[in-house]
């Protein structure tokens, strides 16, 4: 018996290693959302990201004639908070057409709400009443920005 106590220990500890080498089960996933979509009037800042129309975002979301962003490629300053008019939302019931390349300027921006660069409403520092499209500013894409540019 004394002899086979060393082969029924080794069985033991053998046993139980056995467990400790089988490798844990790894689960990952990721979403690649790719570049941001390229519009004449920047996205909505929820997916799918759908182009935007003109009009829907205010002057505060272009610098230099080019979309900051929106969603996960918002790329403006920290705390930003710039006006949308969200009348032109289709989650508050827009169902008109999205203006193409080439439509007029607007000039009578009339935000209604602000909001910051991850589609969060926030308190703006300002009013929208003053805001009005920038000089010599026309609809186009920009690369990779999904923006504007100026003429």
């Amino acid at each position: 018996m004394s002899s086979l106590k060393p082969l029924f220990l080794s069985t033991i500890a053998a046993a139980m290693l056995v467990p400790s080498l089988a490798a844990p089960s790894q689960v990952s996933v990721g979403i690649n959302l790719g570049g941001p979509p390229v519009c004449p009037y920047g996205y909505f800042d929820y997916a799918p990201y759908d182009c935007a129309p003109y009009g829907y975002y205010g002057p505060d979301w272009f610098v230099g004639g080019v979309f900051l962003g929106a969603g996960p490629w918002f790329h403006g300053p920290r705390g930003f908070a710039g006006h949308v008019d969200n009348r032109f939302d289709p989650h508050y019931g827009y169902h008109g057409p999205l203006p193409g390349r080439g439509a007029q300027p607007f000039n009578h921006f009339q935000g209604n709400e602000a909001r910051d660069g991850q589609g969060h409403v926030v308190q703006a520092p300002h009013e929208a009443g003053g805001e009005h499209a920038l000089p010599g500013f026309r609809g186009g894409a920009a690369a990779s920005h999904g923006g504007g540019h100026p003429r």
